[in-house]
């Protein structure tokens, strides 16, 4: 029987995918986001094991309010490091007819046996997924996140490929992602792809820095600022497509 690690569950997300949804948050994550603001959910150990069939017989008690876009979104964490439990998931979700839907950063994705033909056969049952882009600049990812974004964006290129439906979020964090440079270069990463279909600039806060004190944790961004409305909207308007990149 598989199992996954669960870390808790959200029965109203109205920010994690189309309509309302029965959001599904998973434990384990390797990147190390400066920024993160589920940092509780890093560590994979839990007592909390749950399966598919009772994750989902918990959800279809609140399937009355999805409407036609809800469903349910396996959140985190890092949910594809429990590619395994995931796929059970989400066979058995689209058995029920439910829609579903992943919120991840893609950091497992490799293309290497056997973790790729579960990646293959797990996107037959995905409706979406969620891709955040740490920060394009390879350098940048890495001093942001302890890991590098080469396999990240060959994953991306491969949703392109097989024309899966994505919406792309980047955390706008000042003077780490916050760069006009990094933003065009996004920009022009995205406009190589064919299958985004929304796109998302989420300005940072710092409502998780409890969480950090709480682990015993040294949270790095306490001096940042949230990005102001004029950056948020300069990042959209060039994310977006709607600033283009003087020469």
């Amino acid at each position: 029987m598989i199992q996954g690690r669960l870390h808790s569950i959200e029965t109203f997300g109205s920010v994690d995918g189309p309509g309302t949804r029965f959001v599904i948050f998973l434990k384990g994550c390797a990147m190390r986001c400066r920024y993160c603001h589920n940092v509780d959910t890093w560590d994979p150990n839990t007592t909390n094991l749950v399966t598919a069939d009772e994750l989902l017989d918990k959800a279809e008690r609140y399937r009355d309010y999805w409407g036609k876009d809800g469903g349910i979104t396996v959140s985190g964490g890092e949910p594809l490091l429990q590619i395994d439990f995931l796929l059970d998931l989400f066979k058995k979700a689209k058995a029920r007819n439910i829609s579903t839907c992943i919120d991840t950063a893609l950091q497992p994705f490799t293309r290497e046996a056997v973790y790729f033909s579960k990646f293959e056969e797990l996107m037959r049952y995905t409706d979406l997924l969620l891709v955040d882009i740490k920060v394009i600049d390879p350098m940048m990812h890495q001093k942001l996140t302890e890991h590098p974004n080469d396999n990240i964006l060959d994953g991306i290129r491969y949703l392109s490929s097989i024309h899966k439906p994505i919406w792309i979020r980047h955390v706008l964090v000042p003077s780490w992602t916050d760069n006009d440079d990094y933003l065009y270069r996004t920009r022009a990463f995205i406009e190589t792809l064919d299958n985004v279909e929304k796109i998302e600039v989420l300005p940072f806060h710092k409502l998780g820095e409890y969480k950090w004190e709480s682990l015993g944790i040294p949270y790095l961004l306490k001096a940042v600022d949230p990005p102001s409305p004029e950056r948020v909207k300069n990042a959209e308007d060039i994310l977006l497509g709607r600033k283009k990149q003087q020469n």
